[in-house]
């Protein structure tokens, strides 16, 4: 194995120089000021408010994050997943999402891995050195949430039923049973790379039906499916514990309501390429319209070339297998989203993450190996991406602190309580209560859930942050239900932190 290794480092110096240095880049940027840039707001919080009960109370969940809509709940794999670090960084919102920074990391690196092996070396750095330098990959790199870790365990799932199908390397079953669980606990449109998964799943056991490899493929597709059943067990214990609460909802939201999902396959058809660009434009360029129209016409004309030179004229069958396979991945992909009836955001495209920068990677590759006229056109259009995604860079624009202003909104909020128990409520468009009530109650602070039939969860004092602009602050007449259920109140005090301004309201006489 040693043997192996250092015969592929002394061939493949050059690259390995290369792949380091992209790896670099990818890592300053994921890690730079991560404290500083990171979302820190009321599901960052309430998250690590969950992952510390394990360690404080010896109280492991068996859901994770609700969805955004349809009322369902994700597995609670990424909690667990959190939890150490969340330990080794004393319980800092930061060793989380580190951990998120370093497995941006390990996906360029696998991005490069699968260019390389699936297509040539020149495509596997070229995919990754995009990757690296991506805004929205570097965004979702470098805060702690559950979709962000989705790009890594797609490829992984991916490149599993790869080895599977064109290698015959059965183990990779298991692999694939477990990857594919932390995809579907990331966020459910991963269910989109099933489609792709079954198909060449299928295509292998066709294949070795009639081979001695056959009880062998079984064994493993078995093992597979009962590692992914046990990472899935805690949610499934929840529902039988809840009436199927979730299964029900999950039902609810893909077959009752019409208004989610489309059942014309037509409809989805004419979307797809308006999601292809929204795709293209979203990942590969940097937000700009036009450089998102010129990415798409390259993919939709390498992709048809390759149609044309591998599929009818027959020549390069090892380049055709991999380019089904990302035909089959990206396909699904636009499929399901062409259904999808709601609006479309960057972190739902966590599963399809990998394939558009692997699809450049090997088109420009090609133009640099045909003539020097195509080997222009691909350095410059290289160049033109890269220049576009650097203009781009998150980093370039000035730190949120979000976690800091919860920091220092929480200081100034226990040095005004004279250390007694206090309601907490966040007026804001985008924010809730659970960032400053980590910090809260991690720094002793006791903070109570205010119910109206419960005198015992109402204290004397009730701390308001708002975050709106002050002519929308008007504490003491919210209807939100932490303020309402409270009671009639006054101002007490008031300060201004970090551009927030906090009240303290106390019961009137």
């Amino acid at each position: 194995m040693k043997s192996k290794i250092a015969d592929f480092v002394k061939k493949n110096r050059k690259e390995l120089i290369v792949i380091g240095l992209i790896l670099l880049i990818g890592a300053f940027f994921r890690l730079y000021k991560i404290s500083s840039y990171m979302t820190f707001l009321g599901d960052e919080g309430r998250d690590v408010i969950i992952v510390r009960r394990i360690f404080t109370e010896l109280h492991p969940p068996l859901i994770g994050p609700g969805t955004s809509v349809g009322g369902m709940y994700l597995g609670p794999l990424y909690y667990y997943m959190m939890a150490i670090p969340l330990l080794i960084a004393g319980f800092s919102p930061v060793g989380p999402a580190v951990m998120v920074a370093l497995l941006g990391v390990a996906t360029i690196a696998f991005i490069w891995w699968a260019g390389r092996v699936w297509f040539d070396k020149r495509a596997g750095l070229i995919a990754a050195g995009l990757y690296a330098v991506s805004p929205t990959a570097i965004i979702f790199a470098h805060s702690s949430w559950n979709p962000n870790i989705m790009p890594f365990f797609a490829i992984l799932s991916i490149y599993s039923i790869w080895k599977v199908w064109k290698q015959k390397n059965l183990s990779w079953l298991i692999v694939l049973g477990i990857s594919f669980a932390f995809v579907l606990q990331s966020h459910y449109l991963g269910l989109l790379l099933a489609p792709t998964i079954l198909v060449f799943w299928f295509l292998t056991f066709r294949e070795l039906r009639k081979k001695k490899q056959f009880k062998f493929f079984i064994k493993k597709s078995v093992l597979g499916l009962v590692c992914f059943l046990v990472l899935m067990s805690p949610l499934l214990i929840f529902d039988f514990r809840h009436n199927f609460l979730n299964t029900k909802a999950i039902y609810k939201f893909f077959i009752e309501r019409q208004t989610n999902f489309s059942s014309s396959p037509g409809s989805a058809i004419f979307q797809m390429p308006e999601i292809f660009n929204f795709i293209n434009k979203s990942l590969i360029a940097g937000k700009n319209s036009m450089a998102a129209i010129v990415s798409s016409v390259v993919i939709a004309a390498g992709i048809t070339y390759a149609f044309v030179e591998n599929f009818v004229k027959r020549k390069n069958l090892k380049i055709k297998v991999e380019y089904w396979l990302l035909f089959s991945w990206l396909g699904f992909g636009l499929i399901g989203l062409g259904l999808y009836k709601q609006s479309i955001y960057d972190h739902y495209l966590g599963f399809l993450f990998p394939v558009p920068f692997i699809l450049i990677g090997v088109i420009v590759s090609k133009l640099m190996s045909k003539n020097i006229f195509t080997k222009i056109i691909g350095w410059a259009f290289l160049i033109y991406l890269i220049g576009i995604n650097f203009a781009e860079n998150p980093l370039r624009k000035e730190p949120n602190r979000l976690m800091q202003r919860s920091m220092d909104v929480s200081r100034l909020v226990l040095n005004n309580v004279d250390g007694k128990p206090f309601n907490l409520a966040v007026l804001a468009e985008r924010n809730y209560e659970d960032g400053y009530r980590y910090f809260l109650e991690l720094w002793g602070g006791e903070v109570l859930h205010a119910d109206r039939w419960d005198p015992s969860t109402i204290s004397d004092q009730l701390i308001v942050v708002c975050e709106n602009e002050p002519a929308k602050c008007d504490p003491t007449h919210s209807p939100k239900a932490e303020v309402a259920n409270f009671g009639m109140t006054k101002i007490d005090k008031q300060w201004e932190v970090d551009g927030v301004i906090i009240y303290k309201l106390v019961h009137t006489q």
